[in-house]
């Protein structure tokens, strides 16, 4: 807990050293320009460390190492061509089963793209990283490490939708698909919340949400049909998390109160606006569906990026500061309840940390068979 509770800290402090919106001058570098440079060299190096030297953290973490043993000897598993590509040519390079590189290759690229779509994308580097760590992002991404690059290319692709550019948006996510097929979600989802939506639409959408309690069966069939591996495993069962629903109709309230001044003339606003909104509908509605919260992270990363943009858009100074302070509260709260409460749990399991320096690899199934 330490560990985590140090790394957050210090790579909070070095976040609020960035200015992402410097003006770059020709021929010249300025103090802050090193400043930033040695700022998110020295986060990243921090965050890639943790995430690099774990051994055994995360409740999938020998379920993974099995699943690269099985690529190596070219059996049967139910991941990704690409992940088992990546699997392949580590394991070629190293000589031997190095599962240590691959965790760390999928460390790099993860941190590396959150990063670059946090620097590019947001109005306050030092806010939205501030949000990235406090909400788990980082540290959840010590599980389904797949899902979490995924998670990293969706982010990544979000300004192409922003900007219309389809086919560079698709094939970006027919990319990420290649690690974890449930990245293919956000095509129709970003496109969606990319609309400027009027009130009629709303209805008929309401009204088409409706068909998520009368249909289960339905729409599992269909969940079936993209994951066979889920059919007849615990992953059916569903499940919905409370904290995410309080979370939206927060930040919804928020931006409902900012919405003309803030979100309706701004494209980028009103697609994070919408994005808060489908998440809302889905914990709410979707519950029966398994592993709902992967889905509707795809649209509450969004979370990272709005928040600052609405608190930056309130005029009222005493207003603002306020909001702003409720905002960093909830979120150290939030962060407090995920260390204390969440982070030992068999969902995660990122407690205790563990590395290879010190622990020794616990054996996996092929072993012990």
């Amino acid at each position: 807990m330490i560990v985590y509770i140090f790394t957050a800290v210090i790579t909070v402090l070095l976040g609020l050293m960035v200015d992402n919106r410097l003006k770059v001058q020709r021929n010249m570098v300025s103090r802050q320009q090193m400043l930033n440079g040695l700022s998110l060299t020295a986060l990243f190096l921090l965050l890639f460390a943790v995430s690099a030297c774990r051994l055994n953290v995360g409740n999938d973490y020998a379920k993974y190492v099995e699943f690269m043993h099985l690529v190596n000897c070219d059996a049967f598993v139910p991941t990704e061509f690409g992940f088992n590509t990546i699997v392949k040519i580590l394991y070629g390079i190293s000589g031997f089963e190095n599962y240590l590189l691959v965790f760390a290759f999928f460390a790099f690229f993860t941190i590396l793209l959150f990063l670059a779509a946090i620097y590019g994308q947001a109005d306050s580097f030092g806010f939205s990283f501030f949000l990235f760590m406090a909400f788990g992002y980082y540290f959840q991404s010590f599980n389904t490490v797949r899902y979490y690059l995924a998670l990293a290319v969706a982010v990544i692709a979000i300004p192409y939708v922003l900007r219309r550019e389809w086919v560079k948006f698709i094939l970006l996510v027919l990319l990420g698909a290649t690690l974890h097929k449930s990245i293919l979600v956000v095509i129709p989802l970003y496109i969606l919340a990319a609309f400027a939506w009027k009130k009629w639409q709303l209805a008929i959408a309401a009204l088409f949400c409706t068909t998520f309690f009368f249909m289960q069966d339905f729409y599992l069939k269909v969940v079936v049909a993209l994951y066979p591996t889920y059919e007849d495993t615990e992953y059916l069962e569903g499940g919905t998390s409370l904290v995410n629903i309080v979370r939206c109709l927060g930040v919804l309230v928020l931006s409902l109160l900012c919405y003309k001044k803030t979100v309706k003339e701004d494209r980028r606003n009103r697609f994070y606006f919408y994005c808060n909104l489908g998440a809302l509908v889905m914990y709410v509605c979707c519950s029966f569906l398994p592993i709902i919260s992967r889905i509707g992270y795809y649209l509450t990363i969004t979370h990272i990026f709005f928040l600052p943009a609405l608190l930056g858009g309130i005029e009222n100074k005493k207003w603002k500061g306020v909001l702003t302070a409720g905002t960093v509260g909830a979120a150290v709260l939030y962060f407090a309840v995920f260390i204390l409460m969440k982070a030992g749990g068999n969902g995660l399991r990122i407690l205790p940390y563990e590395t290879f320096m010190f622990h020794d690899m616990v054996p996996i199934l092929s072993d012990v068979n």
